[in-house]
């Protein structure tokens, strides 16, 4: 008896796309090999030919993420380290907004993937031809990085329904606060709460002057 043909082969560029596809729509808890081969009308055994597990699809997964990543590395170099750090690091925070849900999945490693590998070395390079000793160089990546995955989890919280509402709550407190209790709160509440797109360049811009000091020897 002839046995009959197992499915056929699923493209890499179509799974990794529809797994991606199935974050930004469902979250980062509802990738599974299971859900992906429902997606792609597979099993699988298809899948596993390419992926050992589910912590090696999610690597590609978030590989694709950096992918995303839109500058050419001519224009970055010659743009002097710390304008190359805020433009790079607003452009990978521009990335992962556009998968805000991808946050999770990058708590669970390093990506070391071709292209977050290529986003590390673009930045490392300009710091180390800027005059960063090595070990400088290698943390200071490794703090924006991390600046901009925090950030990351806080969009996917802010994105909410109920954003604004609990955004008007608050301000309400800080303008409400006894003077004699808050004083120093009571002082600044006119800027309470810090919108989440200045918080985030107002801190950059002090992560960068920081690592300015450190370049200069101060």
């Amino acid at each position: 008896m002839r046995r009959s043909p197992g499915r056929p082969p699923v493209p890499f560029e179509r799974i990794v796309a529809a797994a991606v596809q199935i974050v930004d729509e469902e979250g980062a808890d509802a990738l599974s090999m299971r859900t992906l081969a429902q997606r792609l009308g597979s099993g699988t055994a298809t899948l596993y030919r390419h992926f050992d597990n589910r912590a090696a699809l999610v690597a590609h997964v978030v590989d694709r993420m950096f992918g995303g990543i839109e500058i050419k590395d001519d224009e970055f170099a010659a743009l002097g380290w710390r304008e190359a750090c805020r433009t790079g690091v607003q452009a990978m925070f521009a990335a992962v907004c556009r998968h805000e849900n991808m946050a999770p999945l990058l708590v669970e490693g390093i990506p070391v993937g071709p292209n977050a590998m290529a986003v590390r070395e673009r930045y490392i390079a300009v710091l180390l031809a800027d005059g960063f000793p090595p070990q400088v160089a290698a943390y200071a990546y490794a703090t924006l990085s991390r600046y901009v995955l925090g950030f990351a989890i806080q969009v996917r919280g802010h994105n909410g329904a109920d954003q604004p509402d609990s955004d008007a709550q608050a301000s309400a407190a800080f303008q409400a606060a006894d003077p004699s209790l808050y004083p120093a709160t009571s002082a600044v509440a006119d800027w309470l709460p810090v919108p989440l797109e200045e918080e985030f360049r107002f801190g950059l811009e002090l992560i960068l002057d920081g690592l300015g000091r450190l370049r200069d020897g101060d």
